[in-house]
C-alpha cells in the first residue's frame, strides 16, 4: 500500500472545498487501487492531503492526473509518494 501525501498553499479556500466535494471526490473515487484519503486544512493559508492506494503504480497514476489538473483556488508546493508501514 503506498499514500500520496501533497501540501498546498489555499488562496480560494471556497473554490477549492466546492471543487473537491463537486468533481475531485467523485473522480478519485474511481481511480484505480484507490482505498481512502483526508483533506486536512491546516491554518487560514495551508492544507494537506493524504490519498491511499493499492500500488505503488496506482499512487504514481493519481499523482499523474493530480499534475495534468491541478485543482482551483490553490496552488500544489508538494507531492510525495511514500509507502505505508501500518494502518489502523
Amino acid at each position: 500500500m503506498h499514500a500520496i501525501v501533497v501540501r498546498s498553499t489555499l488562496h480560494d479556500f471556497e473554490q477549492a472545498t466546492t471543487f473537491l466535494r463537486e468533481q475531485g471526490i467523485p473522480r478519485i473515487k474511481q481511480a484505480p487501487g484507490f482505498i481512502g484519503a483526508q483533506w486536512v486544512r491546516l491554518g487560514e493559508n495551508s492544507g494537506t492531503s493524504m490519498l491511499t492506494f493499492e500500488t505503488e503504480e496506482a499512487a504514481r497514476a493519481a499523482v499523474e492526473q493530480l499534475k495534468a489538473n491541478p485543482p482551483p483556488g490553490l496552488t500544489i508546493d508538494s507531492v510525495e509518494i511514500g509507502e505505508v508501514v501500518e494502518r489502523i
